[in-house]
């Protein structure tokens, strides 16, 4: 394809992973931070951006003591030239972490930054600065663009295990230079405590770098805040941030498994019951530690279009804060449905307004592979289908709203991503097989874990004429990522063409799957 090769931006991220080097990962190395006030500010959880655009993008950092955070941002590693962006002052009400967003960039260009920490006393006392680089969304088309997705990170006990190089999976995906990554979801398991080893088939252990926020359930906002920095122990990952920003949504982890507003809590290990209590607090730390643009508007949204020049609109989902309770989903009638009637309203107008070649809608939970929510007597249901493969009924009918309108209005380019399910798979939605007929063809691609337990293919719903034409699964429950089973997804859009090539890829980059897609058909 006609991507544009950019020199020296390997060397950069590595040169943050070595800045960030000295982060010692202690038993209690997620405790808070303390106010030492010798030294200087420094930042070793290295830097992240996020939500980047054609002339703007998002810079994060987190200081290890009250700082002011300035950003140095230029065309060059060398810094000749640089512009000077002046952040926020990191104290104990953001867990010391901050955002800076960077405006006026060119368009298809390579920057580097670097982000210095200021004593707020004396800003001429700053820590040593930490690097690290992005490229903005090219305005040209014939630059194309490539990222990669996924999701599902330390759950089901399995943590940051040095023994196996850690979260390893985040080297593949840099190596194959993306201009972001798309994080569909469950970036922590709050609800999931990390024990030192785990016993695994045929004698062997799994060893866990563990924290004292990883040892229980997270309830209060310090153990949240303290599942989102257990992550960033991991030198693979603050190296991947360094060098690809991110496209961040949410999804039910990073609270407790399966939640939904107003939920009660009867699980025993939970002192505080009230979801929407625990909620808040979760989101509290998720808007501290990651720079997402409309987290800081009054309504601190999740949801939200990210725009990536003329070849690709994202639009991010929230499929978790606005659904309806979990329930058998049977009901004929279901106006919230697992959108919100704000949020789907909202993304048809987006989608009608859009005029980028692929509109990908990034999502957090799959369409039409069920997904249970408990098996005592007739379970409830998690995601938009629950097995009956008749008429749409529960939240199926805002799905079928919303590929009805997508078809009437003549939307073309629509792909579905999402992770979730803790497999790899590509389904080929087709009114000629479904039960509810008014919408045009689409695909819907499936990656995850990054690492967290494997489990086997869910089974599909008729409603929609879903027809599986890969899967890779384990048949057993909760494989460990050290057997394998942990999946990426890599999307590349030819300048030249406008095809669209989508790629399920194993955590080493083995290729698994490949489809083309073509620009402006419908049904392909």
């Amino acid at each position: 394809m006609s991507h544009r090769p950019f020199p020296g931006r390997r060397s950069v991220l590595r040169g943050s992973l070595a800045a960030s080097a000295a982060l010692t990962l202690p038993v209690a190395a997620g405790a808070a931070p303390a106010l030492a006030l010798s030294g200087r500010p420094r930042a070793g959880w290295g830097v992240q951006t996020g939500d980047v655009t054609s002339d703007s993008g998002l810079v994060w950092v987190r200081s290890d003591r009250p700082a002011r955070m300035i950003v140095e941002a230029a065309a060059t590693e060398s810094f000749r030239g640089a512009r000077r962006f002046h952040g926020p002052l990191l104290g104990a009400g953001t867990d010391f972490t901050g955002t800076t967003r960077l405006h006026g960039l060119p368009p298809g260009e390579q920057i580097h930054y670097r982000v210095l920490l200021a004593d707020p006393d004396d800003p001429r006392r700053t820590g040593e600065p930490v690097t690290g680089t992005f490229r903005t969304a090219s305005a040209r088309r014939r630059d194309g663009v490539r990222f990669v997705w996924s999701g599902d990170l330390a759950g089901q006990g399995w943590g940051i295990n040095p023994e196996i190089g850690g979260y390893r999976i985040y080297d593949a995906m840099a190596a194959l230079d993306p201009d972001f990554f798309l994080c569909s979801g469950d970036n922590i398991y709050a609800d999931g405590p990390l024990t030192g080893t785990v016993a695994l088939p045929g004698g062997r252990t799994w060893r866990n770098v563990t924290t004292e926020e990883k040892a229980k359930v997270a309830e209060t906002l310090t153990e949240f805040r303290g599942n989102f920095r257990y992550n960033l122990l991991d030198e693979n990952l603050r190296a991947f941030n360094a060098g690809v920003p991110s496209i961040i949504q949410w999804d039910d982890h990073e609270v407790t498994n399966n939640w939904f507003p107003g939920e009660l809590l009867s699980d025993s290990r939970y002192t505080e019951k009230n979801i929407d209590v625990l909620a808040a607090r979760a989101r509290q730390a998720f808007s501290e530690y990651f720079p997402i643009s409309t987290l800081r508007r009054p309504d601190g949204r999740v949801y939200r279009v990210v725009r990536h020049g003329p070849l690709l609109d994202v639009f991010v989902l929230d499929m978790r804060t606005h659904r309806n309770a979990n329930s058998p989903d049977d009901q004929t009638t279901d106006p919230q449905g697992i959108l919100g009637r704000e949020q789907l309203e909202w993304l048809k107008r987006e989608l009608a307004r859009s005029r980028a070649v692929w509109k990908v809608i990034a999502a957090d939970m799959p369409l039409g592979l069920v997904v249970p929510d408990g098996t005592d007597g007739a379970p409830n249901f998690e995601a938009v289908a629950q097995g009956d493969p008749g008429a749409p009924l529960g939240r199926e009918l805002q799905i079928a709203e919303l590929l009805r309108f997508v078809k009437h209005r003549r939307i073309t380019g629509t792909v579905w991503l999402t992770a979730d399910v803790h497999h790899t798979s590509a389904q080929h939605y087709d009114p000629s097989r479904a039960a509810f007929k008014d919408f045009a063809p689409f695909w819907e691609f499936v990656s995850g874990p990054l690492n967290a337990g494997a489990f086997p293919a869910s089974a599909l719903d008729g409603t929609f004429g879903p027809d599986r034409v890969f899967v890779k699964a384990p048949t057993t429950a909760n494989v460990s990522p050290a057997d394998g089973y942990q999946f990426f997804g890599e999307v590349d859009i030819d300048g030249d063409s406008g095809e669209l090539t989508v790629r399920l890829r194993e955590q080493d980059g083995t290729v698994l799957f490949t489809k083309v897609l073509r620009p402006g058909l419908v049904g392909q």
